[in-house]
């Protein structure tokens, strides 16, 4: 059955050149750049408003027709989407924010933001004939990758840096994916997936190295929007490593632009990144439009660890073009963050996560954000992804010592 798609064709987002859609397809084959998939957005005006999404299922592919799949049977689904957006009094207050509002996207299937990219990629590569797919991951991607590659019963090659969470390795390999450990970082695996994916007949789902796993971060967008009656956030603070999330939104605001769904006005959109690697936030503050490679690139959120990452440029102009901006973290923000967001409003937050809350505090210390702004942090990943972050020692008891058991007891219910 039809998902009655309006896709139409692929067009490179540096050079302008088109290409065609219904073909495996990495980047321009023309100037190497990222492939953005284009729908005949007048014909779907008139075909589809908001109102016909009422009662669909709860999951990005409400959004079908604006997809790039064409086949219902190709739709590979585990629930992904629908996060919930949640009032943060609790956060707000601390940071002194009084309009302040959490996406969980750590209530996606495999417990990051990584399920939605993932699901329309390998859904569309499913469609066009690949039968296994290859992937670097700094380690969200990578199960996201094999959950839904195992979903569509395809075979999945991952390559993490050999330090990634030993819960992301174990999580590929309980999917059923080979899982190779490289000495390096997501730039040195993605280079052995390019080198040996063509030979070996994996077809690349790199970040931005092909087209749809942008489509599938793209519904971010559509959801926050419809999430709050069409209308968009003043500000949206985002933990920003390859940058498809921030790419995915601009675009769905241009779309839905288009088809009359929302008007003109557009987020802030901020890019937070960690200190100990953030080319973004370099590029953003020189004024250049691409992001030079960062050396020696380290901090505690693997996502964020990306030093290079090839839609720099896009998500550069999305900041700059909203009247963003970009900053960045030390790591003992981003845990101490991680910590307050949990304790504050409930919600277990990932590394990545965390330096959303983070950075926003500290641009609203430097009044770089208006603090009575509607403001959005997109919270990317579960904590439970980044649980040996955690300092969980305390005392063991002994239930037969009962005045060193409650000597214990005072101690710790002092210090919290």
């Amino acid at each position: 059955m039809s998902t009655n798609s309006f896709l139409t064709h692929l067009q490179c987002s540096a050079c302008g050149r088109t290409d065609e859609a219904d073909a495996l397809q990495t980047v321009c084959r023309a100037c190497g750049k990222v492939l953005l998939a284009r729908y005949d957005l007048a014909r779907a005006r008139g075909v589809i408003k908001p109102a016909d999404l009422i009662g669909r299922a709860a999951s990005l592919w409400r959004y079908a027709e604006l997809l790039p799949v064409r086949d219902v049977d190709n739709v590979v689904t585990l629930g992904e989407g629908w996060t919930p957006l949640l009032p943060a009094a609790n956060l707000g207050r601390a940071l002194g924010c009084r309009r302040l509002l959490l996406k969980d996207e750590g209530l996606n299937p495999t417990g990051s933001f990584k399920a939605r990219g993932m699901s329309v990629a390998v859904s569309r590569a499913k469609e066009l004939g690949a039968t296994s797919l290859g992937t670097p991951s700094a380690g969200n991607a990578a199960c996201a990758m094999s959950a839904y590659a195992a979903r569509a019963g395809l075979a999945a090659y991952v390559f993490m840096p050999r330090d990634a969470p030993a819960m992301n390795q174990a999580e590929c390999v309980a999917y059923g994916a080979h899982l190779f450990l490289v000495h390096g970082l997501i730039g040195d695996c993605g280079r052995i997936v390019r080198r040996e994916g063509s030979e070996r007949g994996w077809f690349d789902v790199s970040t931005l190295r092909e087209p749809y796993r942008a489509e599938g971060k793209k519904t971010m967008g559509y959801e926050l929007a419809e999430q709050l009656g069409w209308r968009l956030p003043d500000v949206i603070v985002y933990p920003t490593g390859g940058g498809t999330g921030i790419v995915g939104m601009w675009k769905a605001f241009a779309e839905m632009e288009e088809l009359g769904w929302i008007d003109s006005r557009r987020p802030r959109m901020i890019s937070v990144q960690a200190s100990g690697c953030a080319p973004i936030v370099r590029a953003f503050e020189s004024g250049t439009s691409h992001a030079e490679p960062w050396t020696n690139a380290e901090t505690i959120a693997g996502g964020l660890r990306v030093p290079s990452a090839i839609g720099d440029y896009l998500v550069l102009q999305a900041i700059r073009e909203s009247g963003g901006t970009a900053v960045a973290v030390p790591d003992d923000e981003i845990v101490a963050a991680m910590h307050e967001t949990t304790r504050r409003e409930g919600v277990f937050v990932s590394t990545e996560a965390a330096a959303t809350v983070a950075g926003l505090r500290r641009l609203v210390r430097e009044g770089r954000v208006d603090p009575d702004a509607e403001i959005v942090l997109f919270l990317t990943g579960s904590g439970l992804l980044n649980a040996d972050v955690i300092d969980v020692s305390r005392p063991v008891l002994d239930p037969d010592d009962v005045e060193g058991c409650r000597r214990a007891i005072d101690q710790v219910g002092m210090v919290l």
